[in-house]
């Protein structure tokens, strides 16, 4: 019979659990986080955590919470308004690349902290490009459905691959090579869009959509 670990005689603080609770989310996602796969990670006991949070959603809010904390942290804004929501719009797109349980969590919860902290960011920005208030609601929703439906989409591609031992390249080059099999007087845009899809970088094409959203909020001054 294997020996169990001895139980940690320090202190645990909620930063602890949150960033032990974050890896066991990246490992297996939301169904691997159990309060008791965190107190094994932790060596500790079930009062020890229940003492910083009362159930599982309220410690997938918390992680959630301190992810996007960290985007926000880091993005600083410092260049001009334009550029610096690229940062952030890309910094969310990577966060919840490396986190993609981040993104169903801010679908789940959009009234917690995390997605105000970046509906007050994107929309500040947006108000330094000189967007006119009564577009500036509607021009902040949107960007941030954008960045946060890609984002999510992305990721949970990212993972579906990774779940099926797919490799991206082999996935995109089987589709592409669907869509050029087909009828090009049906399916004109499609037929030569086959071979940008094969070719495309995510990242890239993301920041092509923040940029033509930015260009189109430039005509509303």
């Amino acid at each position: 019979m294997a020996k169990r670990a001895p139980r940690r005689t320090d202190g645990l603080s909620k930063e602890v659990i949150v960033q032990a609770a974050a890896a066991i989310l990246d490992d297996g996602g939301e169904a691997a986080l159990t309060f008791r796969a965190l107190t094994a990670r932790l060596s500790t006991g079930y009062g020890a955590i229940y003492h910083h949070v009362a159930n599982k959603s309220d410690l997938l809010a918390a992680a959630t919470d301190a992810v996007i904390a960290r985007v926000m942290g880091d993005a600083v804004v410092e260049a001009e308004p334009r550029e610096a929501l690229r940062t952030v719009s890309l910094g969310l797109f990577d966060a919840i690349d490396a986190h993609p349980w981040v993104g169903a969590q801010l679908s789940r919860e959009p009234w917690r902290p995390a997605l105000l902290e970046v509906y007050e960011r994107i929309g500040g920005l947006l108000e330094a490009l000189e967007v006119p208030e009564r577009a500036l609601f509607d021009a902040a929703g949107a960007l941030v459905n954008y960045v946060l439906g890609v984002a999510g989409q992305n990721a949970a591609n990212a993972r579906l691959l990774t779940d099926g031992e797919g490799d991206r390249a082999a996935f995109l080059a089987t589709v592409s090579a669907q869509w050029e099999s087909l009828a090009p007087e049906k399916y004109p845009f499609v037929h030569k869009a086959a071979a940008h899809l094969r070719e495309h970088d995510d990242r890239e094409q993301f920041l092509a959509g923040v940029d033509l959203f930015l260009a189109g909020v430039a005509t509303l001054r």
